[in-house]
């Protein structure tokens, strides 16, 4: 595996399925940033509906949609189906992720804790989603809520840092230790 962070705010990103499955990796992408999100579902439910708004298409996928995506996730479909989305979509030169099917990713969506700009990850490459969800909940109590502010405040003065010439880095490890963020 090769651990990469994907800039959500400037790719044509979309997911495909039905019901809770598809709803969450929703939830999760648009969490990440995703602004131009997708949603093909052939089947919606109320919740997939409500929540997806504009960016439901009552419809799976075809060619011509594929063709302007980076990435897909599937999930939610039946095995048969999501194969040969997942074929259709490679065939088009997009990332597939299908939930649960490992066999049929090209990549594994990571566990994760978000703290403003923070992003901490988990990933056993699809081995055992429920291990990586187990670390992510030591990971959401050791690293709470204040990281948010903590990496908004580095980012400015790493700002101020760079822009006058000084060693980010020291400076970094210097108010991390002062504060004892990391002790």
């Amino acid at each position: 595996m090769i651990p990469i962070a994907l800039d959500a705010a400037t790719l044509p990103l979309a997911v495909a399925g039905r019901g809770p499955a598809a709803l969450r990796r929703l939830l999760e992408l648009r969490a990440g940033g995703a602004r131009d999100l997708l949603l093909f579902s052939d089947h919606p439910d109320r919740a997939l509906d409500r929540v997806a708004g504009s960016a439901l298409r009552r419809f799976l996928p075809g060619r011509a949609e594929l063709a302007g995506l980076r990435a897909l996730w599937i999930a939610g479909l039946r095995d048969d189906l999501a194969a040969e989305l997942a074929a259709s979509a490679r065939a088009q030169r997009v990332l597939v992720n299908v939930e649960d099917r490992p066999p049929l990713c090209d990549f594994h969506s990571v566990a994760e804790v978000r703290r403003g700009e923070l992003l901490l990850t988990v990933s056993t490459g699809g081995a055992s989603p429920g291990l990586a969800a187990r670390i992510r909940a030591r990971l959401e109590a050791e690293y709470g809520p204040e990281w948010a502010e903590r990496v908004a405040l580095l980012r400015g003065r790493r700002a101020a840092w760079r822009r006058d010439g000084r060693d980010v880095g020291a400076l970094t490890d210097a108010l991390l230790h002062a504060n004892g963020w990391l002790a």
